[in-house]
């Protein structure tokens, strides 16, 4: 009986002590102007996840390497095929998209939008969201100019990745860093965060999926 209720109290204290691992946040930039605002966006996850970060090519242009937390590693087009050199090697965009448990693009720019809604994977961006377990969280916060975010190939763009089951985190009116004024901005990295965060604990306490 003592040696029952020893266990009981071993199993108790066992499970008291296994918090719940940190959720595990994919953070990707492609190539916007917005993408300046990055590094902040990687210090706000951080705070609450562990974060891994993609970026494009064109989006290094905006992006300050010095701004990126330390303990977040980013990984570029040079890295998918650096990391690879024989069969039996892994496969990064792969292996990328069976660590995380949310992606978050920030910025979205139309360009990406468009490769994204046709199905392309020409950069190791899109080819973790050509791979992506959409049973996982997949957001996008877009940011373009406005005629290119009020433009029809956007709306048919936006509902294919709707249809895909990606969740928008829609871009805000504001003066454009073009000069011109209107809706297209993308939206702050503390409301990406908050959004993104509010989902995985609705979700966690709905008991509908658990997210770290």
């Amino acid at each position: 009986m003592a040696y029952s209720e020893a266990t009981n109290v071993e199993s108790e204290s066992i499970q008291m002590n296994a918090a719940p691992r940190r959720p595990r946040i994919l953070l990707a930039a492609s190539g916007s102007v917005a993408a300046i605002k990055f590094g902040n966006l990687c210090h706000c996850f951080s705070e609450w996840a562990e974060v891994r970060a993609v970026a494009t090519k064109p989006s290094l242009h905006f992006i300050d390497r010095a701004s990126i937390p330390k303990d977040v590693i980013l990984y570029t087009d040079e890295d998918e095929w650096s990391s690879w050199n024989k069969i039996g090697d892994s496969v990064l965009h792969i292996e990328l998209r069976r660590w995380a448990d949310i992606m978050v693009i920030a910025p979205l720019s139309a360009n990406t939008l468009g490769k994204i809604a046709g199905g392309l994977c020409d950069n190791l961006l899109t080819c973790v969201v050509r791979a992506w377990d959409y049973e996982k969280p997949l957001f996008v916060a877009p940011a373009m100019n406005t005629f290119m975010w009020t433009n029809p190939f956007t709306e048919r763009h936006l509902m294919s990745i709707d249809e895909l089951g990606i969740s928008l985190i829609p871009p805000v009116t504001k003066r454009l860093a073009c000069g011109d004024y209107g809706n297209g901005a993308m939206a702050e990295p503390s409301l990406i965060y908050q959004t993104v965060r509010l989902f995985c604990e609705s979700r966690n306490q709905s008991g509908d999926g658990r997210v770290g």
